[in-house]
């Protein structure tokens, strides 16, 4: 009895994060360390104010963004509501006193004060982000992007992860030629 309802449970959390993965065009995936080591080394050095992680999926790379600017608030937002539930069940155990993991639609939030904006979107989501990164983030503000680019923007820094696709990572800032 135990192993069937164990194993309906199974189906019905599958079911939810593969719908939501066909709804939202992207299934939820862990960053994989080579990638975050990437990102991370190419994130830039000193953030003045909140960094912002689009789709935290299982809130690994927001965890290791907290770690990384201990001084700033790092929100993760996800839609999805299984990854989004499994990352507060860790950030439960470990807490970080920075990390702020919101279950929500990123197209509905605030950019305004954001000083680093990372995600990993796929290329249609990107290029339905360009128009309100551009007029919500300030000048001076940085995005970071693990694998597809900006549609439109120049890169002011770009790297290959150490992973089996060599992975593009994309840094842009806002304002000036690159982004705009």
């Amino acid at each position: 009895m135990a192993e069937s309802a164990a194993l309906v449970i199974a189906l019905a959390l599958m079911a939810l994060i593969g719908g939501f993965a066909l709804v939202l065009g992207m299934p939820p995936g862990a960053t994989s360390p080579k990638v975050a080591r990437a990102l991370l080394a190419l994130a830039p050095d000193e953030v003045a104010g909140p960094v912002v992680e689009l789709g935290s999926g299982w809130g690994t790379l927001a965890m290791a963004l907290a770690r990384r600017y201990p001084a700033c608030t790092v929100v993760g937002y996800e839609l999805s509501p299984v990854p989004w539930l499994v990352s507060r069940i860790i950030l439960a155990v470990r807490p970080t006193a920075n990390l702020r993991l919101r279950y929500g639609d990123f197209r509905r939030a605030d950019l305004s004060g954001a000083s680093l904006v990372v995600c990993y979107l796929v290329p249609r989501a990107m290029a339905a982000l360009r128009p309100k990164l551009e007029h919500e983030m300030p000048a001076g503000a940085w995005v970071l992007s693990s694998t597809f680019a900006v549609p439109g923007w120049t890169p002011v820094e770009e790297t290959r992860a150490d992973d089996l696709y060599r992975s593009p990572v994309y840094l842009y800032r806002i304002g000036g030629k690159n982004s705009r």
